[in-house]
């Protein structure tokens, strides 16, 4: 293992989430990272945020993205240079909990290292965890720049897009499925429509991705956000995400 420093970085922008986000991903991190590294969060608005946390205005990309296209923004971290970040960087969603040791991650062998999706079986990643080194593929950037109303004819999003662009590259590794799980499809137990489920922690994970709803405060107090989904308060949660 390389004692070599590190970036862990995350994006906000808007009001989905609070500043308790960030600052609570960067605690998960920091207990769980053993190597020096940086925490990086970009983001149109940096109040809130704890003073340890590194803050940047989001990369300005040559494309207006206002409302739901402004996921697309999540791919300004290919923009080169990234301001005075160097070497191997994490990037992570806000919606996940850390719940185990992240230093293999950075050691893990690949390019692009993403999750491989739950549910697509065509290569496509899901990009709440994915490790790069900054300044590499800045031509996918240019690429989604110069061909943005064409991508988003033939990508539903970017994680879709990134992951076709490099595929083509043969840049693209996935994570061992343990390592990334979802709540939803890995946490609750057997299913029902009528009785509240029991959820767990699976063996091995290292981070949980609460994708779609619930968020991670809302699991906690067994709010599911489908009529479908019942589940009891995943209290657990409590231990990781703080």
């Amino acid at each position: 293992m390389s004692n070599d420093p590190v970036n862990v970085l995350c994006m906000k922008w808007g009001t989905k989430y609070s500043p308790e986000y960030v600052n609570t991903l960067h605690a998960m991190v920091d207990r769980n990272l053993s190597r020096p590294f940086r925490f990086v969060c970009l983001t149109d608005d940096p109040d809130g945020l704890n003073n340890i946390i590194e803050t940047f205005p989001i990369p300005q990309l040559s494309i207006n993205l206002k409302g739901p296209e402004r996921g697309w923004n999540k791919l300004a971290v290919f923009s080169k240079p990234l301001y005075d970040l160097s070497g191997k960087v994490l990037c992570l969603d806000l919606d996940l909990i850390v719940t185990g040791p992240l230093d293999e991650l950075f050691d893990h062998p690949g390019d692009v290292l993403i999750i491989k999706d739950w549910l697509k079986r065509d290569g496509t990643g899901n990009s709440s965890v994915y490790r790069f080194e900054v300044g590499s593929h800045v031509d996918i950037l240019d690429r989604f720049q110069n061909s943005f109303d064409r991508t988003k004819q033939i990508h539903r999003n970017e994680q879709e897009f990134l992951s076709a662009a490099l595929l083509e590259k043969k840049a693209l590794s996935y994570w061992p499925d343990s390592w990334c799980r979802s709540f939803k499809r890995h946490c609750i137990k057997s299913f029902s429509f009528i009785v509240s489920r029991e959820t767990l922690l699976p063996d091995d994970a290292r981070i949980i991705v609460f994708h779609g709803k619930p968020d991670p405060h809302e699991a906690m107090a067994g709010k599911s956000g489908k009529w479908y989904r019942h589940f009891k308060p995943a209290t657990w949660i409590r231990d990781y995400w703080r």
